[in-house]
């Protein structure tokens, strides 16, 4: 029987992850919108209906990753944090140039133009990270897409930190910072984020790696939660402030540990780990062709015939009267991207994922308002508790689901059907208006709505494959601008818009603000629960297959 031989995961691969830490937290530039919007308001002269269409081209150029799916596949990471690099530069300075006054009088669409181009570094940021990561720890994708969206997550506190400490609170001086420092980071980072030799699970020291760096991020969070807290309560001194921020700087390096501790105290080789082809999902028998051997390849254009034996059909191959015909991939193989999109689960999870981050983008665009309509005079604890748990909800949805996954065969998308229930919650508790819930409903919205990404990105590539996953995971990040289109600047927009000219003015006070608001959103969620409760259903068999005996086992065509 033909061995197949899966090498070990070495240390470049967790020299990229701890790289991808700094690029995923340029990668979350776009949160910096409520730190100079105001100022672009003034100095513009802008009214909040336009303001609140930049918002729109904020989310629209965050989310729109089509592209860079698409590329990712074609080009190596560091050409794509390069044209990433590019749009940060061009995007955020043309919005420097108008804050700054360096240039007057330039047009909105220019303006709103260069918000989407500024913000789509994002998307060119996250997929280059994502997906190589994803790829160079093919075993651990749960883990590895909490970790990453868990940084993200948390990259607005690291900001407002930056912004209150550093900048002085200046929107010019931190638009300059966008424009020209995060474009240099992500080309210090270019060359240590690539394709690695696959980790293959089997380093003991590997499960303690991944905790490490999760308590590591977990330790982040809670220090900018409490500098943030402190800077808006006490009075800090420069010194002071500048040394908040280098403790900052040193826990978000603290994922160079892993590196700097393999190549200083190796482990013990052991010699790779070998695997038989019973081992692989989907094999029912001996494939005489499948071989790790690069010659291999050359076998892609024959097919076997089912009734031939195996000497038969070796022979029929060499001759070349028997031809291949590539049979369509079963779940949990690699999908192309047109056969993942006629396939019934691609659009359950897609509507479940729209339906959870629509609502979530909703509240997180209006939380300012929201909590002035409602009485609360500084919005400031909001925001940072909505930013602190949709971190944990990041961050714990990888590590539990990676868990129960293996454990139990649990599919991921359990934990989307618990997010949903508690969203529809949440939007309740809204809707009862009372200020003693606000923050409750505030905290629990933030968690599911970190949940909702960190369990889509791996369920996605669990399903229609790694191979392809870029713009399979770049077209189902499309819920997020969607959702923001309609349930935030449609819905609850027009419906605050209305109410202010009930009130006879342009900001609304009172429960009905955004009452009707929760209520539908509620609803929505509703819906949410049922579609990935079929979608639960359907992939189970999925998951006890790839998860089956506690490990992950590769699907049969893998190739990546």
């Amino acid at each position: 029987m033909p061995k197949l031989v899966l090498k070990v995961g070495s240390r470049p691969p967790w020299v990229g992850l701890a790289a991808a830490v700094w690029v995923q937290i340029a990668a979350g530039n776009s949160y910096n919108f409520p730190l100079y919007s105001s100022t672009l308001k003034s100095v513009m002269d802008y009214n909040q209906q336009q303001v609140t269409l930049l918002g729109v081209a904020n989310d629209i150029g965050e989310s729109v990753s089509i592209l860079p799916g698409i590329a990712c596949n074609k080009f190596p990471p560091w050409a794509l944090l390069l044209v990433g690099a590019s749009l940060c530069f061009l995007g955020y300075g043309v919005l420097w140039l108008a804050v700054s006054q360096t240039v007057q009088n330039l047009p909105y669409w220019l303006l709103w133009l260069a918000l989407c181009i500024g913000t789509n570094s994002c998307a060119w940021f996250g997929t280059a990270v994502l997906v190589t990561n994803m790829r160079n720890f093919p075993l651990s994708r749960g883990t590895v897409a909490g970790i990453l969206k868990g940084y993200i997550g948390i990259s607005a506190a690291v900001y407002t930190v930056i912004c209150s400490m550093v900048l002085n609170d200046s929107a010019s001086k931190l638009l300059l910072f966008l424009a020209l420092g995060l474009p240099f980071l992500c080309l210090a980072m270019m060359y240590l984020i690539r394709a690695c030799t696959p980790a293959s699970g089997e380093d003991s020291s590997e499960h303690v790696h991944f905790i490490f760096t999760q308590a590591s991020s977990v330790l982040l969070a809670i220090y900018l939660l409490s500098s943030t807290v402190i800077s808006d309560t006490v009075s800090l001194s420069g010194t002071v402030s500048y040394i908040l921020v280098a403790i900052m700087v040193i826990l978000l390096m603290s994922p160079l540990i892993i590196p700097a501790k393999m190549t200083f105290f190796p482990a013990k080789k052991l010699g790779p780990p070998v695997y038989s082809s019973d081992d692989l999902v989907g094999s029912t028998q001996t494939d005489p062709l499948l071989t790790p051997t690069s010659s291999s390849t050359h076998l892609g254009n024959f097919h076997e015939s089912e009734d031939a034996s195996d000497v038969e059909t070796l022979l029929a191959v060499g001759e070349g009267a028997v031809k291949k015909k590539r049979r369509a991939p079963r779940r949990g193989e690699d999908f192309k991207f047109r056969e993942a999109l006629i396939k019934a689960d691609f659009w359950l999870l897609w509507f479940s994922y729209f339906l959870g981050v629509g609502p979530g983008i909703t509240v997180l665009n209006n939380l300012a308002q929201i909590g002035v309509a409602l009485g609360v005079d500084d919005t400031t604890l909001l925001l940072s508790l909505f930013s602190f748990c949709n971190f944990v909800g990041r961050l714990g949805a990888g590590a539990v689901s990676e868990h129960f996954v293996r454990s139990r065969t649990l599919p991921r998308t359990f934990w989307m059907i618990c997010a949903h229930i508690v969203m529809t919650i949440s939007f309740l508790l809204y809707a009862l208006s009372l200020t003693s819930t606000l923050y409750i409903a505030t905290a629990l919205l933030g968690i599911c709505y970190g949940v909702q990404y960190s369990t889509m990105v791996p369920t996605a590539s669990e399903i229609f494959g790694l191979k392809h996953f870029g713009i399979i995971y770049s077209t189902m990040a499309l819920g997020n601008p969607i959702g923001a289109i309609l349930f935030s600047a449609l819905l609850a927009g027009y419906l605050y818009d209305a109410e202010a000219a009930t009130q006879g003015g342009s900001t609304c006070l009172g429960s009905n603000c955004f009452r009707l608001t929760f209520l539908v959103l509620a609803g929505v969620c509703g819906l949410g629960t049922i579609l990935s409760t079929i979608l639960t259903i359907r992939v189970q068999p999925v998951y006890q297959l790839l998860y089956a005996g506690g490990s992950f086992r590769l699907p049969q065509n893998t190739n990546y």
